[in-house]
């Protein structure tokens, strides 16, 4: 698999085309070795031509990091943007894109010599792409687990609930959190009741009552007190009522921003229905 999605790399070729001239890309296309299979009639159709080279062929380039793809080398070109063109849309679509491929750009401070003895060492800041999850840990790639959540939907008809993470996914990329974070309250709640409906549940419509069926009434239990997924006593510790009330917080909190917060709740989302919806399809097909 690709190390960025398309999303993330389209966003980044325009990033990088935003603060380099036709004549710094062309060079850029020399020191790849792609030059002379990019078109040149205009910015847009260069960075559709970059962008289709890193998405659809296996180019290794060199760059200062020494050699690495060519979808990264636009990574890292486009991250390179000055302070001011930080804030576009297509940065925003590009810093949302490599959330969902587990990567967070950083702010750090390097030391830089300066060329005159007596002015000493001074520091700048410069962008750096820092992985946010070990990258070998089976489970933790979340497009592969958003990939494996619609296959899991499809199969159990859940459309309701495919639909609401579908909305959730294209709000983030867009770089909407707010939008993001109510499709994803919605799916969550929505795929809980319909696999309730599915092992039998014929009671009114009430979310609350359909985990608690989950919990205590369809048998064997499908959540699981002894993991403290549901328990009767709602004064022990469970995780389904937990999550919930974490995916509907009031207010903002000092110190976080919304990003980072859409991005776990998409996290803790795609990776929790991962698990439910597995068990479901496990339990049907028994």
């Amino acid at each position: 698999m690709s190390e960025f999605n398309r999303m993330t790399i389209v966003a980044a070729a325009e990033v990088a085309a935003d603060f380099n001239s036709h004549s710094n890309m062309e060079v850029l296309e020399v020191q790849w070795g792609i030059d002379g299979r990019c078109s040149a009639s205009s910015k847009s159709a260069r960075v559709a031509s970059w962008a289709k080279l890193a998405c659809d062929e296996e180019h290794t380039v060199m760059t200062e990091n020494g050699r690495v793809s060519l979808e990264r080398a636009l990574v890292e070109t486009a991250i390179t943007a000055p302070e001011a063109r930080r804030g576009s849309e297509s940065w925003n679509r590009l810093v949302a894109g490599l959330r969902f491929d587990g990567f967070e750009v950083m702010e750090t401070e390097i030391s830089v010599t300066s060329r005159f003895s007596w002015d000493g060492e001074a520091t700048k800041k410069i962008l750096t792409l820092v992985r946010m999850l070990p990258k070998d840990i089976p489970g933790l790639d979340f497009r592969e687990a958003e990939s494996e959540v619609v296959t899991l939907l499809d199969r159990s008809g859940f459309a309701v609930a495919r639909g609401h993470l579908k909305q959730a996914v294209s709000a983030f990329q867009r770089g909407e959190w707010s939008s993001a974070n109510g499709e994803l309250r919605n799916f969550y709640e929505s795929y809980l009741n319909e696999i309730a409906v599915a092992l039998g549940y014929a009671g009114g419509d009430d979310s609350k009552a359909k985990r608690d069926f989950l919990g205590a009434s369809v048998q064997p239990p499908f959540l699981l007190t002894d993991y403290n997924e549901w328990n009767a006593n709602s004064q022990k510790p469970q995780y389904i009522q937990g999550l919930m009330s974490r995916m509907h917080p009031h207010g903002g909190h000092p110190g976080l921003s919304e990003e980072e917060d859409a991005t776990f709740r998409l996290q803790i989302t795609l990776i929790t229905a991962r698990l439910f919806l597995r068990r479901f399809c496990q339990r049907k097909a028994a």
